[in-house]
């Protein structure tokens, strides 16, 4: 897999407002927040999508998710509520082939959460 921009945090070859990090998994916070509060949780392994996840990394996508809790609960978030959501590939929306967890809080949020038609032929 090539580098990314997060293979590039990762590395501490670029800056970011980092929130949380431990051996296997980094948080920081979105550039483009698409809520009041809005950040990432990455593995530190490179897996370029959902598609690309192995059985032997369950317990790592699970460590994303646990991550995210812990956070929420330390920022004050987790009892009324936020999304936590991965994209996958081009029609899912995701731009950075390294998966990523996004946290988002702070604001209700709508469902379905893309709300333009589509003309799907």
């Amino acid at each position: 897999m090539s580098d990314t921009i997060f293979s590039k945090i990762i590395a501490k070859e670029i800056p970011a407002e980092i929130i949380y990090e431990d051996d296997i998994s980094l948080a920081f916070k979105d550039i483009n927040p698409q809520a009041p509060v809005h950040f990432l949780v990455i593995p530190k392994k490179a897996i370029a999508t959902i598609n690309d996840i192995a059985e032997d990394d369950k317990a790592l996508v699970g460590h994303l998710y646990v991550v995210a809790a812990k956070l929420a609960t330390e920022m004050g978030f987790a009892q009324q509520g936020y999304r936590a959501v991965m994209n996958c590939n081009e029609f899912g929306g995701q731009t950075v082939y390294h998966i990523h967890l996004h946290v988002l809080a702070g604001k209700p949020m709508g469902w379905p959460p893309y709300t333009d038609k589509l003309k799907i032929e």
